[in-house]
């Protein structure tokens, strides 16, 4: 039940694909027989196409993968929980609108980028410090 982008997560590859992830990560955690969960996936595959190279989407069932959501205190499905550098970020339980979702996204995304390393470039323009100085007289 993954759509593009979305990938399945079980609980021998949760660590490495979600824990150690360089990106963002949002795990659905669902059931082929839940409803809701049915309803969400065109949403949560709407977001992984919307966010590709930005955040990784994971889908996991909950029948077949019972350690993972237990180690979360998942009682209820749909849940998405954000994962960056190896934590939960944030939790969203229910079917909800994709705004919710987005705005969820868009907080860890932001966080991501405000503590990023920032990238080395050798042909980068000269340093503030060596532009010349223009005052204006009001």
């Amino acid at each position: 039940m993954a759509g593009l982008g979305v990938f399945e997560v079980n609980d021998g590859t949760f660590e490495q694909e979600v824990l150690r992830s360089e990106y963002p990560v949002l795990v659905d955690f669902w059931a082929a027989w839940c409803g809701p969960c049915r309803a969400l996936a065109p949403v949560v595959d709407e977001i992984a196409v919307q966010n590709l190279g930005k955040l990784k989407v994971m889908k996991m069932d909950v029948d077949k993968n019972p350690a993972t959501p237990g180690r979360y205190g998942i009682r209820g499905i749909p849940a998405l929980l954000l994962f960056k550098d190896g934590k939960v970020a944030d939790q969203i339980v229910g079917f909800v609108p994709k705004e919710v979702i987005d705005k969820s996204i868009a907080k860890v995304l932001s966080e991501a980028k405000s503590v990023a390393k920032p990238v080395s470039n050798t042909t980068a323009a000269a340093p503030v410090a060596d532009v010349p100085k223009v005052t204006v007289n009001a």
